[in-house]
């Protein structure tokens, strides 16, 4: 499940039931499908492959305002939210899916430039490290083609080896990623606050109260 980059420009009344918007198309929407979709999925033993993206650096759950209603609003820390809300989901719903043979994963697909970067301006591309002044990628970037982000995301759909392991692991470059040993993006890994079972299962008792439905 992959819902992009296309809430960059979220506001706070965005979506509906005054949540962020980017919480609610990255995440709660997500959490409702999947659900809705249970009786399916544990019936078939399938697999469910979440997009997330290294941008889960760049916060930990907000639990004392997932809104933002103690502190100003800020996109970027929003969508790291939101991406770290698609780790714990992945990790909550794969203990829950687990006796009906149910195998989830979540996963960053990679830097790729696509069209989707139109959301977010020259200057903001430079200032976040992203892009030199010449246009060229910024050192230290790891930017992969269309085909190359896409390899991450069929290994988990179809890899023999992730029959049996890994189950609820965040993936990178078409391998279980590592516990990151830092908070640069570039180096990879996986952040600590997105493997936490009890903050997963947290904020699956918080989705599910707020989206209301119940599946797995």
């Amino acid at each position: 499940m992959h819902a992009g980059w296309a809430t960059l420009r979220s506001l706070l009344a965005g979506s509906g039931g005054g949540w962020e918007s980017q919480v609610a198309i990255n995440h709660l929407g997500h959490f409702a499908l999947i659900n809705l979709l249970a009786p399916a999925l544990r019936r078939d033993g399938s697999r469910v492959v979440m997009f997330s993206s290294a941008g889960h650096f760049a916060s930990d759950t907000r639990w004392a305002g997932l809104n933002f209603e103690r502190a100003p609003y800020d996109r970027w820390l929003a969508y790291g939210q939101s991406k770290t809300a698609n780790v714990l989901f992945a990790l909550e719903l794969a203990k829950r899916g687990a006796g009906d043979g149910v195998r989830v994963f979540s996963l960053h697909p990679g830097v790729i430039m696509t069209p989707l970067q139109r959301h977010v301006s020259r200057e903001e591309q430079i200032a976040l490290g992203w892009m030199r002044e010449d246009r060229t990628a910024a050192p230290g970037l790891r930017l992969k083609s269309v085909a190359q982000g896409a390899a991450t995301a069929a290994w988990a759909a179809t890899a023999s080896l992730l029959a049996d392991a890994g189950n609820g692991a965040y993936l990178e470059d078409v391998d279980i990623a590592r516990m990151a040993d830092g908070f640069d993006m570039n180096v990879g890994g996986v952040q600590p606050w997105a493997t936490d079972e009890g903050s997963a299962q947290r904020l699956w008792e918080i989705t599910s109260d707020a989206t209301g439905v119940r599946g797995f």
